[in-house]
């Protein structure tokens, strides 16, 4: 098995391709390196990459058309776990132009060449935001998710709709997967997680919007591994039992597709997270409260069932657990 991982010098593509050699898959890596965050974080993931045996690895730009196409016609990928993207809530706010090339253009690019390589398989990332302004927690995948409040949200609610309609046209089985707050060694410094605890070390203080009044359905980067690589080996397949006068938003119906929510299914309060931080790190964090930022949402909590119907998905890592590990590697990573 030959599997295709977009943004695999970023985070969680990162981690899913280490376990796909660790399992002696033939992993092909893309990615473009660019400068949304520390280019040197990501550099030093794909060197870790490289020492695998198994591993191509590329660098190339989701939106160039005619290079993904090469790269598959070269490499013959049968399953492909699409995770590159522009990430970020406010980031979209002054850089629209970036999510509409990689999230829009580069994700068709993507289900054109699942397309015409006739993929096994397509599993991309989609996301927690884009239940929007719905409060109805725990978020569950028949749930609405029409009220997108983010940039980011929109493009990866337009990748769901994209993604069925490939499905049901051409047959592509697809899986979309809502990830929940990802954290873990090797994170992205613009999120929460790393940058408090870049923060906390540094004795800089840190701004917590809402006046300190969020929670978040945090979930540690092996569990999201481990549901990943579960899903990428359960393709899915139509559902004759779907009733079309009495349709499911939760992606089962006509076409071999599914959507999945991957988090911890636990809602923790930030105030409780930066604790915990503290307490690994062995000091006290600064606050700065601040408002609410545009985009953003109070609340997130993951209901994980239909994921645990479907092949067993049940997070291990529990959030002490996951912060120790989380503060130990950003000890050894940048030597404080």
């Amino acid at each position: 098995m030959t599997v295709l991982v977009t943004g695999a010098a970023g985070f969680i593509g990162f981690h899913v391709a280490m376990r796909l050699l660790d399992e002696e898959r033939r992993v092909v890596g893309l990615d473009n390196f660019n400068t949304y965050y520390d280019v040197g974080l990501k550099e030093a993931r794909w060197a870790q990459l490289k020492k695998r045996l198994g591993f191509l690895g590329m660098q190339m730009d989701l939106a160039s058309r005619r290079s993904i196409f090469k790269l598959c016609d070269e490499t013959e990928p049968t399953r492909i776990v699409h995770l590159g993207a522009q990430a970020g809530v406010r980031y979209g706010i002054d850089n629209p132009e970036a999510y509409t090339n990689s999230n829009l253009v580069g994700f068709m690019n993507i289900l054109e060449a699942s397309r015409a390589l006739k993929i096994d398989h397509l599993v991309f990332a989609s996301t927690s935001s884009v239940y929007g302004a719905n409060t109805t927690m725990p978020f569950a995948e028949h749930h609405t998710a029409d009220h997108q409040i983010s940039l980011y949200a929109a493009t990866k609610r337009a990748n769901e709709a994209l993604a069925h309609s490939y499905a049901h046209l051409y047959r592509i089985p697809s899986t979309g997967l809502r990830f929940f707050t990802v954290y873990g060694p090797w994170g992205r410094p613009d999120m929460a997680p790393q940058k408090f605890t870049a923060r906390i070390f540094a004795g800089d203080p840190i701004d917590v919007y809402n006046q300190g009044r969020m929670k978040r359905d945090f979930t540690f980067i092996d569990d999201i591994v481990e549901g990943i690589v579960r899903v990428l080996d359960h393709v899915p397949v139509p559902d004759e039992s779907w009733d079309p006068a009495n349709p499911t938003p939760d992606g089962s119906g006509v076409a071999p597709y599914r959507i999945f929510n991957i988090g911890r299914g636990e809602s923790v309060d930030l105030m409780d997270f930066i604790a915990g931080l503290e307490k690994h790190i062995g000091k006290k964090a600064e606050l700065n409260f601040m408002p609410m930022q545009p985009g953003d949402v109070e609340g997130t909590w993951c209901d994980v069932s239909a994921l645990h119907r479907a092949v067993g998905y049940a997070p291990k890592v529990s959030i002490d657990e996951g912060l120790a590990k989380t503060v130990a590697w950003f000890r050894d990573y940048y030597k404080v």
